[in-house]
C-alpha cells in the first residue's frame, strides 16, 4: 500500500521525518503520521470431502491456484473473518477450524493468519475467483511465500512430505496494465 500523500485530516502535504525511531510520512502539523501497519490477512487450508481445495484468483494467471484468503473486517474475529470469507468466496460453511499459524509476507505489507478448516457445503464460486481445484493432501506443492509457509506447516504436523516449488512473479498492476494494452 502507498503511503499517503496529504494528512487525511487536515489535507496538508506530509513530510518525511524521524517519528519513533523510522522515517515516515508526518503531517506538519502534528495531525497525522502514517504508521504503514501490516493488513491483517486471513488465509484457509480448506479440507473439502478428504481433499484441499485451492483457488484462482480472477486476476492471478491461468494455472496459478492457492489457498482462499481475504481481510478481516473491523469488528470481527479471525475465526469469525474465516468464516465469513470461506461463505462469500466459495458457499462453503466452516464446519471446524484451527489455527496453523501467523505468518509474515513483508512484500504486500500483510500479516497472514491461516486456518486449516474442515468444510462443507457446494461449491460456489463468487465474482473474486474464476476456478478452484480440489488436490489430494500429499500432492500439494508449497510456495516459498507466505500462505505456501503455512501450507508446509500443516502438511508437516501430517506427516506429509514437504516440496517447495518456485513460482514466478506475478506482474505487478502496472505490467499488468501493460500487457493489458499490447
Amino acid at each position: 500500500m502507498k503511503p499517503h500523500r496529504y494528512c487525511p485530516h487536515c489535507a496538508t502535504e506530509l513530510e518525511l521525518r524521524e517519528s519513533s525511531g523510522r522515517v515516515r510520512p508526518v503531517c506538519p502539523n502534528g495531525d497525522y503520521v502514517q504508521w504503514n501497519n501490516p493488513l491483517p490477512v486471513l488465509a484457509a487450508l480448506v479440507e473439502y470431502q478428504g481433499r484441499i481445495l485451492l483457488a484462482r484468483n480472477a486476476g492471478w494467471p491461468e494455472g496459478r491456484f492457492a489457498l482462499v484468503t481475504g481481510f478481516m473486517e473491523a469488528d470481527e474475529t479471525p475465526e469469525a473473518g474465516i468464516a465469513r470469507e470461506l461463505k462469500e468466496e466459495t458457499n462453503l460453511d466452516v464446519d471446524r477450524l484451527a489455527l496453523i499459524g501467523v505468518y509474515e509476507f513483508m512484500r504486500k505489507n500483510e500479516l497472514i493468519i491461516a486456518y486449516h478448516v474442515e468444510a462443507s457445503g457446494t461449491i460456489e464460486l463468487n465474482e473474486e475467483l474464476v476456478d478452484f481445484r480440489l488436490v489430494a493432501p500429499e500432492r500439494l506443492r508449497p510456495w516459498r511465500a507466505g500462505t505456501g509457509y503455512a501450507m508446509a506447516d500443516w502438511m508437516r504436523a501430517r506427516n506429509l512430505p514437504v516440496e517447495f516449488i518456485d513460482l514466478p512473479a506475478m506482474p505487478t498492476p502496472e505490467e499488468q496494465a501493460r500487457l493489458a494494452t499490447n
